[in-house]
């Protein structure tokens, strides 16, 4: 429909003439512990100015029926305003007070008020989630982030509940077996960073204080909240010790105090991404309160979204993008600031290595889909800027911050930072609003630097070019400049040979500006030709580095041997995206895995170099070596499994391991007889979630039967244990299986979007390419329908997840083709998924293809 899809036009239009004063919004939410109740009162206040008055408008609402609306005293029929998706209001005056009553759905996909029952205890709890534009699910609202305005949330809820909301609450009345919870209004804000959390959660609390350089002392109340099921395994003390440490580092840095009053921090049920910078209710997906052993990664993971949304309260909160071409001015930010804060304030400082390895590789992946954009992206309605919450707008547009610092200075940079807050408080903003004053901070002109780094696509590739002489020294050294923009890339050079115990340490180092297709670099002319050349050391610009040929031999015989740790992350990123560009045969890089995975000593990049060799075996491998290869990385992991440190973070990244390479009768045995206590490896903890990984490897493998999952459902009855139930059930190597699957997704929408993401992700089994074979066809037969029909959260979940990635054949490229080319009219963030789809069925082809070389 073209009102439930806004158009950036739309919403120039309405900011154009209206400026919103307020919002009131009481929502009645007692029906929620009724399982048959479908809707829950929703009453919104909005007093608005026009300067056009007479002229007509419209307010977004996404609800089953509305009750009543009134416009400035004058009752307006439902039935001939409202269409489903909006309201329209006519005959505006100077001064506006509308008052609209509604309906609206509880949700179960994670989108507007999402409504969880806990199966360990019958508890019901709710939270709100709304980016880019779910608030309109439950209040009705102009919903554009440019119309800001104080909020100010009346909750009457259960008895037994407490409820939370971006501000503190002024009175709680109690009302038969219910309680009215009256919240302060807000700060101005965006209709998307609004938030109601509601439930018998469990609380922990703490408090932050801070002398200002005016004298006054800033008091921050901090709360953190979970179920009550998952309180045993709440480490709140860690999280408010990240939080205090992310507090002191923003508030030193920005000089802006914190502008929201309290920080309370939601860990809330089937959460659809990481978290979300909701001003003083921050929600986060509960998956990072840990019911298991994780490894020290995971820890520093959470740090990192902790750091990155509160990060937020500036970068996006307190100063948001006028529309969402400028999402970048938040997420970038926040993605920089993350890893950043996290090297200047926590104990966490692997995070820069995290970051080049992990965060990096998705932008790298994004970058070169042919549905790649712009930093600043061109994001015509909200489908699009759904579909822009990705590598490109967080993890490139980090990279291309940390560049920009190093070009300008961290002192113009945080100078900048500054004054674009006290600028443009409780504001909006644009591209140019904030390159203004890094130009005023720094003194350099931005506009050539802009345009090349934030206003063009790609990614560039720097490779060296040397000569030496008959004695073996360097006579000429150039970094070469592929990609469809040349640009200016500030880079360090590392030059690296052996030490007297063999490791490859850094011999020399030259830092310097790249401009065009060739740079000479005449400051490494004369030198030794070292071991080992590594363009971008210290991973200063965002671009894809490659070797000359006697570094790339070097890697081959030393790569687990470079001493330093980002170096080593680097090497190992670059030899993943030569394999990934079929310019490495699929084999090499397993070979690299299987001689140095198991000297990794950071575990963050030993879990990806699992990840990636995973994805190498089964997608990018040429299929007649796939199964001797999925046998000596099955080796491989039982080998280091078996001499990792007991109880070490190592011994557990390769317990996992083994789940996932697990083909032969040995190792089902091994995972069986540690399942039932019969065999044993000295530190490894048999935990539930470990638990859960052994039995997905069994039953994928048709070693485990729906008994067995299901007994061991019996003994661990909580949402993770019917999340994962239902992924190994449909994981199980059957017909019927996979159509239950296929069925439970397709045929009906009453799954919650937890268990729509274990369905899929059962079902999509690498081994089992023979079984879902025959499903491709009925895939594109339905992505129109499945587009139109469910929430864009779900549709995006179906189109990615079904696809038949495993099907890799050029039969299989030829039908998404024919879907394309059949269907140009089609949704366009429908077709960009499926074209990005199309581009990595199409990179493993001409992967396999050089595996074959």
């Amino acid at each position: 429909m073209p009102g439930k899809n806004l158009s950036r036009e739309e919403a120039q239009q309405r900011a154009a003439i209206l400026s919103v004063d307020s919002y009131r919004v009481h929502l009645d939410v007692t029906s929620a512990v009724d399982p048959a109740a479908a809707t829950f009162s929703s009453t919104t206040t909005i007093a608005f100015r026009s300067s056009a008055p007479g002229a007509s408008t419209f307010v977004d609402l996404l609800a089953p029926a509305v009750r009543s609306v009134t416009l400035n005293g004058r009752a307006l029929d439902p039935a001939a305003v409202f269409d489903g998706v909006r309201i329209t209001l006519a005959g505006l005056a100077e001064q506006n007070l509308l008052v609209v009553e509604a309906d609206c759905a509880y949700s179960r996909t994670g989108e507007g008020l999402h409504r969880f029952v806990d199966p360990v205890d019958g508890e019901t709890y709710l939270y709100t989630h709304y980016e880019p534009a779910d608030a309109r699910r439950v209040f009705a609202t102009f919903e554009q982030p440019d119309l800001k305005a104080p909020f100010g949330f009346t909750v009457t809820a259960p008895a037994a509940w407490d409820v939370y909301n971006n501000a503190v609450h002024e009175d709680v009345a109690t009302e038969g077996d219910a309680r009215v919870w009256q919240f302060a209004a807000t700060k101005p804000i965006s209709t998307y960073l609004t938030a109601v959390v509601a439930g018998p959660y469990h609380v922990e609390r703490d408090h932050y204080s801070r002398e200002l350089a005016d004298g006054s002392t800033l008091e921050i109340p901090l709360a953190a909240t979970c179920r009550r099921s998952l309180a045993p395994y709440f480490d709140a003390d860690e999280i408010f010790t990240v939080t205090k440490q992310g507090l002191d580092f923003f508030h030193q840095e920005f000089d802006f105090p914190y502008p929201f009053g309290k920080y309370d921090q939601c860990f809330v049920p089937e959460y659809n991404i990481g978290a979300m910078e909701n001003p003083g209710c921050v929600t986060f997906r509960e998956d990072f309160v840990f019911r298991s052993k994780v490894t020290e990664a995971s820890y520093e993971g959470r740090a990192n979204v902790i750091l990155h949304e509160m990060a937020h309260m500036w970068f996006g909160d307190l100063v948001t993008m006028k529309w969402w071409d400028d999402l970048w001015l938040k997420e970038s930010f926040a993605d920089f600031m993350g890893s950043f804060s996290q090297i200047e304030a926590t104990r966490y400082q692997s995070a820069w290595i995290t970051f080049a390895n992990r965060r990096k590789a998705w932008a790298y992946r994004q970058d070169q889909f042919p549905t790649t954009h712009p930093i600043t992206a061109d994001i015509r309605d909200l489908e699009d800027a759904k579909l822009n919450f990705d590598g490109i707008t967080y993890a490139k547009g980090a990279s291309v911050l940390k560049q920009l610092v190093a070009y300008v200075g961290r002192d113009a940079f945080f100078e900048g930072a500054r004054q674009y807050f006290k600028r443009h408080a409780y504001g909006n903003t644009v591209l140019g609003d904030l390159l203004g004053v890094l130009e005023q901070t720094s003194g350099r002109d931005l506009t050539a630097w802009s345009k090349s780094w934030l206003q063009t696509a790609g990614v560039n590739s720097l490779t060296p070019q040397l000569t030496t002489d008959a004695e073996g020294r360097i006579t000429e050294f150039a970094v070469v400049q592929d990609g469809a923009t040349a640009r200016p890339h500030r880079i360090a050079i590392g030059c690296y040979d052996r030490d007297t115990v063999g490791g490859l340490v850094r011999t020399h180092r030259v830092e310097l500006d790249v401009h065009g297709a060739r740079t000479v670099v005449p400051e490494l002319a004369g030198l030794p030709r070292p071991a080992l050349v590594l363009l971008n050391d210290d991973d200063l610009t965002y671009c894809k580095i490659r070797f000359d040929g006697h570094s790339l031999e070097t890697l081959r015989t030393g790569l687990g041997e470079i001493a330093d740790g980002l170096a080593r992350a680097l090497a190992w990123s670059a030899v993943w995206n030569l394999t990934r560009d079929g310019l490495m045969p699929t084999r090499d890089y397993l070979a690299l895995v299987l001689r140095f995975a198991g000297q990794e000593s950071d575990i963050g990049v030993l879990q990806s170099l699992h990840q990636q060799a995973k994805v190498a075996l089964d997608v990018y491998a040429d299929p007649a070596g796939r199964s001797e290869g999925a046998r000596l990385l099955a080796d491989c992991a039982l080998r280091e499994l078996r001499a990792a440190a007991p109880g070490s973070d190592h011994q557990l990244a390769w317990a996992r391991f083994l789940a996932q390479t697990a083909r032969e009768q040995e190792q089902f045995q091994l995972l069986r007889g540690l399942l039932a206590g019969t065999a044993r490896i000295d530190g490894l903890d048999m935990d539930q979630d470990l638990r859960w990984l052994f039995w997905l490897a069994l039953a994928s493998s048709g070693e485990a039967g729906a008994g067995e999952l299901n007994a061991e459902l019996a003994a661990d009855n909580t949402a993770s244990g019917k999340q994962n139930l239902t992924e190994c059930l449909a994981a199980l190597p059957t017909a019927e299986a996979k159509a239950a699957a296929w069925s439970a997704v397709i045929d009906s929408d009453e799954l919650p979007n937890a268990l729509v993401e274990a369905q899929i992700a059962g079902f999509n089994q690498p081994g089992q390419r023979e079984l879902t074979a025959g499903y491709a066809e009925r895939y594109f037969a339905l992505l129109e329908d499945i587009w139109s029909e469910r929430s864009i959260e779900i549709a995006m979940r179906i189109v990615g997840g079904f696809f038949p990635r495993y099907q890799i054949g050029e039969q299989t490229l030829a039908a998404t083709e024919s879907w394309l080319s059949g269907h140009p009219s089609a949704a366009p963030a429908l077709r960009r998924l499926v074209l990005e789809c199309h581009d990595d069925l199409a990179r493993a082809l001409r992967a396999q293809s050089c595996d074959r070389s």
